[in-house]
């Protein structure tokens, strides 16, 4: 019966895990879908590369998402492709025509952001280093593609207080990456909303409204320490 206990407890632990995981992908405002959105043609062209804290899954309105706020307060065009759940490997089924930067791209951006990499602890134990390499590979193709655009890389967001190791090694293979494309990178961002479990959905794995209200209070300030 102890050998039993065991292994019941250990399948109940791996499916909380799993289950955690999923639900990142699984929670989701409505938002507006970026391509039918207006824009305007003499505004500067931003373009994010993102997961659900970029698409601003569990904000009440996509108007109060980190990415249209800081865009709101500058004028300029927002293009916001970003997918839940989606990391550089983990829920990717697309590697090149139709994936999310394939997206960016066709875009022509003036600027773009690449806030990536959360989703990819919970693929980080049997694909460390797929990881690594595709970190560098899609930063590589967007800079070669829109050679003129300025690259802002944020270091990957993160949702608990509790760190598990993979959290600083993807990190730093980010930081890596940005700094071999030349890119302006914006370090700390794993901890914005560390200790206030306030600023948490109902999900408790993404911020409300109050939770993006104080990322883009941060990336404000680190936008403005670039001269943006």
């Amino acid at each position: 019966m102890g050998n039993r206990n065991t292994v019941l407890v250990a399948i109940i632990s791996a499916v909380l895990a799993v289950g955690s995981a999923v639900a990142l992908v699984a929670c989701s405002p409505s938002l507006p879908d970026p391509v039918s959105e207006p824009r305007d043609p003499n505004a500067t062209r931003v373009a994010f590369y993102g997961d659900s804290y970029t698409l601003g899954t569990g904000a009440s309105d996509a108007d109060l998402r980190w990415s249209t706020v800081i865009c709101d307060d500058r004028g300029w065009s927002e293009f916001n492709p970003s997918v839940n759940g989606l990391g550089f490997i983990n829920n990717r089924s697309i590697f090149g025509d139709g994936d999310e930067p394939s997206q960016v791209i066709d875009d022509n951006p003036d600027i773009v952001f690449v806030t990536m990499g959360l989703n990819d602890n919970f693929s980080f134990d049997s694909k460390a280093a797929e990881i690594e390499v595709q970190i560098t590979d899609d930063l590589t193709r967007l800079n070669d593609a829109l050679p003129d655009a300025r690259f802002i890389v944020v270091e990957p967001f993160w949702y608990t207080d509790e760190r598990p190791r993979s959290v600083e090694v993807i990190n730093g293979w980010v930081e890596d990456a940005a700094a071999a494309i030349g890119a302006d990178y914006i370090r700390g961002a794993s901890r914005w909303i560390e200790n206030h479990p306030e600023w948490m959905a109902d999900d408790g794995l993404h911020p409300n409204d109050d939770g993006y209200a104080a990322i883009a209070e941060r990336m404000n300030a680190e936008l403005a320490k670039l001269g943006l």
